[in-house]
């Protein structure tokens, strides 16, 4: 269906692509992987011809519709969440649009003397809406945005009203109803809740065309894909099969290429010596002249590229007391909405708590209650007396000084510690080199995360709440951080999407229902196996 054949692309000075092809055939459903700033967007655009190659070919089968899902959703206002969704369908939506305006006309008193025409048109173009099957589009539409979150009140709602985060779900349910022959979805799962991206993960598993995706959450990504595609210096690898196996193919051809790196290195060292030992006897000037031609001749093995992995260690936080924080009969209210009532919780030391409950379940107003970001309308929140919070929070990104670089903000953070342990802790979460001179306003959403976390960490706190705190990161900062908290010898409260997250790190689950408010001992694995669901939400 589609195949890129020695693709070469450069953007600017950087060279993205050097004589790459790869394919994409009908039913493949392939995850696009690479570092950041690999040029994977750059593959989405070159497929789409937002964006032509300087070398080599793009082509797409005739007749192959296209349906592209990027982060930059543009201006969405003055439509409800249906029309806007029914857009992407085609026809049909100009045609609804219709339809909706005639019924007004119908209603207003004013265009009486107009009534023939407008039912007469009324009738045909409702003819043509039928004709396009509009009544089920507007079905399937709804069905989307409710797998996606929307409650009813926001499918008819202006899009224009909606954050950010909502924008992108209606621009992939426009997608996602298209049903094109290709889908390039380029980070669907960001912005989801954990019951939303099962759900997209069900879909997708169901679509029959061919999907190319890039995700930072490796159990989406391994529940859907059967192959990978690997963007690295400019050169495109494919792997058949999940994430999970590309990575052990990766380490062995990793193993393999090292191995024959260092044979190779042993047999040329060998090889040298003794031509500096015998080149200047005469007696052996042959076998010199033979061993220098036929080392001119030998392809060299490159060592494998070493990907930058970051380590980051917590220094050991000081110790707590048993009691962490205490909620009693704790009543909280947003307007006429009751989010909690009368709810009492404990938290004791080295407890690793994971909050789940559908969107306005009240997890991040959990979170807020314990931290003192918001106060309790009736009951306590008692913080133990030993406690020292660190608080990661979506917002927090925001608080950082535009102007100030990233060294500058850690300085500003930290104005006794050293240079070296500074431009240490910068390099951990992945600011090496000239990243740490970057202006906090240019960093993207990821950088800003890691740099929020590295404040957080660097003198840390023996009691942590995160709120969703591997929103914006790659795959491989993930594993770091994972890697760092398991390894964090405090205690633990936090939300989040990512089940590879919420597996590898929790030991108690807090589950906030319409029922009540359910707490589990045993960390996430154990929760699934005993409630039968990865989600409050997905209860039938």
């Amino acid at each position: 269906m589609i195949r890129l054949e020695n693709i070469g692309k450069q953007n600017g000075k950087q060279i993205v692509f050097i004589e790459a092809s790869a394919t994409l055939q009908k039913g493949e459903k392939i995850g696009l992987v690479g570092p950041n700033g690999a040029g994977k967007t750059t593959l989405f655009r070159m497929i789409t011809g937002q964006e032509p190659p300087d070398e080599g070919q793009v082509s797409v089968d005739r007749g192959v519709t296209i349906g592209y899902f990027s982060q930059d959703v543009g201006d969405m206002a003055g439509r409800s969440a249906v029309t806007e969704v029914m857009d992407g369908a085609g026809p049909v939506s100009a045609v609804a649009a219709e339809l909706k305006e005639l019924e007004a006309a119908m209603a207003d008193p004013d265009r009486a003397d107009e009534m023939d025409e407008i039912i007469t048109r009324y009738g045909e173009v409702q003819g043509r809406f039928e004709e396009l099957d509009g009544y089920a589009m507007d079905g399937r539409a709804r069905e989307v945005l409710d797998g996606l979150g929307f409650s009813q009140e926001m499918m008819e709602g202006d899009v224009g009203a909606l954050s950010g985060g909502w924008k992108m779900r209606v621009a992939l349910a426009r997608i996602l109803l298209m049903r094109p022959d290709a889908m390039l979805l380029d980070e669907p799962s960001n912005h989801l809740d954990l019951e939303s991206l099962i759900w997209l993960e069900e879909f997708l598993k169901g679509y029959d065309g061919a999907l190319l995706m890039t995700s930072h959450d490796r159990e989406f990504m391994n529940r859907i894909v059967n192959k990978i595609v690997e963007i690295d210096g400019g050169a495109l690898t494919t792997y058949s099969g999940d994430y999970e196996f590309y990575q052990q193919q990766r380490a062995l051809s990793e193993k393999q290429q090292q191995a024959q790196f260092e044979r190779q290195q042993a047999m040329l060292a060998k090889e040298i010596a003794f031509i500096e030992r015998f080149k200047a006897r005469a007696s052996h000037a042959a076998q010199v002249q033979s061993r220098v031609k036929k080392l001119d001749k030998i392809d060299r093995v490159e060592p494998p590229k070493r990907r930058q992995t970051v380590q980051f260690e917590f220094q050991p936080a000081p110790r707590s007391g048993e009691d962490i924080v205490t909620l009693k009969s704790v009543h909280k209210r947003y307007g006429s909405r009751t989010i909690y009532e009368g709810l009492d919780f404990q938290v004791r030391r080295k407890e690793r708590w994971c909050v789940m409950g559908i969107n306005g379940a009240g997890k991040s107003t959990l979170l807020k209650l314990v931290t003192g970001s918001t106060d309790p309308d009736e009951g306590t929140v008692a913080l133990g007396g030993t406690v020292k919070l660190g608080y990661f929070a979506q917002h927090a990104m925001e608080l950082l000084d535009g102007d100030a670089t990233v060294f500058q903000s850690l300085e500003d953070s930290f104005p006794q510690a050293g240079q070296g342990s500074l431009r240490a802790l910068a390099g951990c979460f992945g600011f090496s080199g000239d990243d740490v001179e970057k202006r906090c306003r240019v960093l993207s959403g990821g950088e800003k995360a890691r740099l929020v976390m590295a404040k957080m960490l660097y003198d840390p706190p023996n009691f942590l709440v995160l709120d969703e705190p591997t929103n914006h990161l790659d795959i491989a900062t993930k594993e770091m951080l994972i890697a760092a908290l398991a390894q964090y010898e405090g205690t633990m409260l936090f939300v989040s999407h990512d089940r590879h997250f919420l597996a590898a790190l929790s030991n108690r689950v807090l589950e906030l229902t319409p029922e009540g408010v359910h707490a589990y001992g045993g960390g996430y694995t154990e929760y699934v196996a005993r409630t039968g669901q990865e989600a409050p939400g997905l209860r039938s």
